[in-house]
């Protein structure tokens, strides 16, 4: 028997009084709010920026995402934060279907997240391969145990950034010295923060996301505007 098209045309607001009312139709009542559901929207990777930075596409939206609870080296504490990025690539080939767990939004306007992929938590398996510390600062939000155990058990097998003894510096000590170093070399006298040489580089003018790269080694932090570690992402 054919129904009448009207019934697919009840309002949600009323769909749930319609059911109570007309007991005999509650399953296909319950079939219907399904339908009426708005669809989940997939999410994919678009890039990968450093160890631990993503963009994604979210429906029309491109989104930049710092994974959550966790620290990869930066770029430049070379060879780690490289080792770092090409982990990451090979868990987040371009094109991948992603989950997010948002946390926050940073003050960079990235979303803090831990990033799902299949039954993996993308966050966890960088700190299991030793490719990224425990960001124990801000670690609210994610499983305390779970990272804790999977940072020790890198540390014990010395994976990755704990191949050295008590493992590589810090990220964020990194970072921080970094700071201190630019703002000491800016007040000096006559000093220059833009690394090697008294030349100044704009993104547009270097050419290469590699290259930009290779100045961000030598010093040319400003090239960094967000503080992710990578220079010049407009390039890649």
């Amino acid at each position: 028997m054919l129904l009448p098209k009207v019934i697919f045309r009840i309002d949600f607001r009323y769909k749930m009084k319609f059911c109570v009312k007309n007991y005999s139709l509650s399953i296909l009542c319950f079939i219907i709010g399904g339908l009426v559901t708005a669809p989940a929207q997939s999410t994919s990777v678009l890039s990968i920026g450093d160890g631990d930075t993503i963009t994604v596409r979210e429906g029309s939206q491109r989104i930049k995402v710092r994974l959550a609870c966790i620290d990869a080296p930066e770029t430049s504490q070379s060879p780690y934060g490289m080792d770092a990025r090409r982990a990451l690539q090979g868990l987040l080939p371009i094109g991948s279907e992603v989950a997010l767990k948002t946390k926050t939004v940073d003050r960079y306007g990235r979303s803090v997240a831990e990033v799902l992929k299949g039954g993996s938590n993308i966050n966890q398996t960088l700190v299991r391969s030793g490719d990224a510390f425990v960001y124990w600062q801000y670690i609210s939000g994610c499983d305390r145990q779970t990272y804790s155990r999977l940072e020790n058990d890198a540390r014990l097998k010395g994976a990755g950034i704990w191949s050295v003894p008590g493992g590589i510096q810090r990220p964020w000590d990194y970072r921080r010295g970094r700071r201190g170093s630019n703002t000491s070399s800016s007040s000096g006298g006559g000093g220059s923060s833009t690394g090697s040489g008294s030349s100044k580089y704009r993104c547009r003018e270097i050419g290469s996301w590699g290259k930009a790269q290779d100045l961000l080694k030598q010093g040319h932090t400003y090239l960094d505007r967000d503080g992710d570690g990578e220079a010049c992402e407009s390039l890649k």
